[in-house]
């Protein structure tokens, strides 16, 4: 199965996270770039905003999801949401993907953000998560596993 691993990250946590699923699963890996600028105290009080606000954003990416049987779509919690990067990408590219897996890393509230993400796909979802900052490690583990379960023949 040909798997890629999709994600956005401001601060580097939902970077890792995805970086260690491709790895484990030997998936490709694509970065979806916001290109509003979410840096600095003022970027990070408009990011919450426009979560809250549910708006979409410009975005750039570089592989096309229709080419991979496995989509793992990653998303930091931005005030309970779904960031604009990702809703961007599931609303411009959920009928390319065939199956998916969603991920979310946050450092407290959790929200509603995988009930956004599925809504926004609104396609098949083999695998779920929201990870905690302290438990980056073993919630990724624990999702690996989820995923190679779901996706063995």
């Amino acid at each position: 199965m040909k798997a890629l691993v999709v994600y956005y990250s401001r601060d580097g946590h939902t970077r890792e996270v995805a970086r260690r699923i491709a790895e484990a699963l030997g998936a490709d890996l694509d970065e979806v770039i916001d290109r509003k600028n979410r840096k600095g105290v003022l970027g990070f009080l408009r990011a919450g905003y426009d979560a809250t606000r549910g708006k979409t954003t410009e975005i750039a990416f570089e592989k096309d999801p229709s080419e991979y049987d496995l989509v793992v779509i990653g998303s930091p919690v931005w005030n309970g949401r779904v960031t604009p990067a990702i809703r961007t990408y599931l609303l411009r590219n959920r009928e390319k993907i065939r199956k998916a897996a969603l991920f979310a890393t946050c450092a407290g509230r959790k929200g509603k953000i995988l009930e956004q993400m599925r809504g926004l796909y609104g396609g098949e979802v083999i695998a779920e998560a929201v990870m905690e900052q302290d438990e980056i490690e073993e919630k990724t583990k624990e999702f690996v596993e989820a995923l190679k379960r779901a996706i063995r023949p």
